[in-house]
């Protein structure tokens, strides 16, 4: 069931549908604002809207999934709704996203990358904590 937010948003947005399509436009639409591409690492998409003019992305899949950013050993879990707000090298206000820090999970507020020279990104968590790993570990296949 899709929440408030997305009901709110629905109206002139891009909707595609189907694992294949959402995955290449989530894609696209990264690297038009400047994230690096592999960022959402997801499975059974079956929903992805994006409202240009509020900046509103969500994102259904079928089951929340975890998944492992091997070249930096981060373990991050999506839920089966994703939402956030996107503007240039940076997503904001996001919900469904959780990083593991020792045993704890820590929701992902904002990813954002301040200098596009430094070549890093940057996570910040509810908690206010923040950490920046290579822009590298997240490009496909990484």
């Amino acid at each position: 069931m899709a929440s408030q937010a997305i009901k709110d948003n629905r109206q002139n947005a891009e909707i595609y549908h189907g694992d294949v399509l959402c995955k290449e436009k989530l894609a696209e639409l990264l690297k038009e604002i400047g994230l690096p591409q592999g960022l959402f690492s997801l499975e059974d998409v079956e929903e992805l809207g994006y409202n240009r003019a509020s900046g509103f992305l969500w994102i259904v899949q079928k089951k929340k999934r975890e998944h492992t950013f091997k070249p930096i050993k981060q373990t991050v879990s999506f839920g089966a709704e994703v939402t956030a707000l996107v503007e240039p090298r940076k997503i904001k206000k996001v919900t469904g996203v959780k990083t593991k820090e020792l045993l704890l999970w820590l929701s992902v507020v904002e990813v954002y990358i301040d200098d596009p020279a430094s070549g890093k990104v940057t996570f910040k968590t509810g908690t206010g904590l923040s950490d920046s790993f290579p822009a590298s570990a997240f490009e496909p296949g990484a």
